[in-house]
């Protein structure tokens, strides 16, 4: 593990992480939450990402800017990240207000971050660390945050090699072999453009391993800023540092690239989502939470260790806490005290599971089935959302559907089905 120079200590750093959009493309997982708040893996959310890669690299003072639907992600903070007296971390919360010079909410990435300037002032620190609240990854921030010094930069913007069929969704870098960011161009479709944006990488210095020729250097959303030169950077008014602040200091200050060859996801859509998640299952997936070096850290919830009852699951990932009696469970990710009745097949599926058990006291209410899946039901291609209670016999598949679609108790979203938070679905039932 990389250790930390003597001319840069963890203490010259502030995070903050951005977890205030509305979601909309993750809709309807988003419509009740905020969009770090989403459940990944069976047991974590989304925010723990790059909250974990934060204190993995021993940067403990965090802070999150929240806005859109936030209770969750809130309680989720509140009850997972809390630092004893003596080691002088925190991650705290920045929720969006009205202030007396501005009453509107944030506007964009760089606007979230100005309104807040005044409290990141509160601490002492030398450099600034952005990340995203939606992306899926592992990445060491001490090599990041070391480069960025040794470089001479004053703003470092993360990047990952992306293939010219993919450029169109992404922040595209004109690249100097010294690693200096000399243009920018958002989302280019242009095959032309694109080949002017080309880096030769054989010149590129500090890649750890090759790069395909053609591949161009994309944006990840991560950025380093030097306290001054960010309070200068948003002086303006613009909204995104994506779109307007990055472009813009690109003319006037030292910006370089931070090349980054890792796994990385940006899991900001349901079909991107579905299938990060599922590929969870597989024998060696592309992101690895087994990892004791730099765990991903979550709620500690103590729950029971999940009981199988004369079932078959096959290539699937099972959370705590769950009880599954007879049922047949394929590539799927099965999450929290989930409940799977006799006669049940999952497949290709995400299944969330609950955030409370049902007991005497807590009852489900009057002719609804149980939180779980009922007996005999059949579900695949789908999402199912947490605290969802699908009946016996109920039949869930995107076949035959459109690939976008909303109905009285479910969503379909590039073609995969989602039953949101919540919802009941009567014994019987097709979707």
């Amino acid at each position: 593990m990389t250790t930390w120079s003597t001319t840069l200590r963890p203490k010259d750093v502030l995070a903050v992480v951005l977890g205030g959009g509305a979601g909309t493309r993750l809709f309807p997982l988003t419509k009740d939450r905020a969009k770090p708040a989403v459940p990944l893996g069976g047991k974590y959310r989304i925010v723990d990402i790059p909250i974990s890669n934060c204190l993995n690299a021993d940067l403990r003072r965090i802070c999150l800017l929240t806005q859109f639907n936030s209770s969750s992600l809130h309680r989720h903070i509140q009850e997972s990240y809390r630092f004893d007296n003596f080691a002088q971390g925190f991650v705290e919360i920045l929720a969006a207000q009205q202030r007396t010079e501005s009453e509107r909410w944030y506007q964009g990435t760089a606007d979230a971050v100005r309104q807040n300037l005044v409290h990141l002032a509160d601490y002492p620190h030398e450099l600034v660390l952005i990340l995203s609240g939606d992306q899926l990854y592992r990445m060491n921030f001490r090599v990041l945050l070391e480069r960025h010094v040794a470089s001479g930069a004053q703003v470092t913007v993360a990047t990952t090699p992306v293939m010219p069929s993919a450029a169109h969704a992404f922040g595209i870098m004109g690249m100097a072999p010294d690693g200096r960011i000399v243009r920018f161009v958002e989302k280019p479709s242009d095959p032309a453009v694109q080949a002017s944006l080309r880096v030769d990488w054989s010149r590129v210095e500090e890649l750890e391993e090759p790069v395909e020729p053609d591949a161009l250097p994309a944006s990840m959303g991560i950025y380093v800023f030097d306290r001054a030169v960010l309070a200068e950077a948003l002086e303006g008014t613009e909204a995104d540092f994506g779109k307007h602040v990055i472009p813009r200091i690109i003319e006037t200050h030292r910006v370089h690239a931070f090349q980054y060859q890792g796994y990385w996801e940006d899991i900001g859509t349901i079909r991107s989502f579905y299938e990060a998640n599922l590929d969870l299952c597989a024998p060696l997936p592309k992101f690895n939470f087994y990892d004791p070096v730099a765990p991903i850290f979550t709620h500690a919830r103590y729950l029971p260790g999940t009981k199988i009852i004369k079932s078959r699951i096959e290539q699937s990932v099972i959370a705590d806490g769950c009880i599954i009696n007879d049922a047949v469970i394929e590539h799927s990710l099965v999450g929290i005290r989930a409940r799977i009745e006799a006669g049940a097949t999952i497949r290709d599926s995400l299944i969330m599971g609950a955030d409370y058990y049902e007991t005497p006291d807590r009852a489900h209410p009057e002719g609804a089935p149980p939180i779980g899946i009922g007996r005999g039901a059949w579900i695949e291609g789908a999402i199912v959302d947490k605290n969802a209670r699908i009946g016996d016999s109920v039949r869930i598949t995107p076949a035959g559907k459109a690939p976008n679609v909303d109905g009285p108790n479910f969503h379909v979203r590039d073609g995969i089905v989602i039953v949101p938070k919540n919802a009941v679905i009567p014994s019987g039932s097709e979707i």
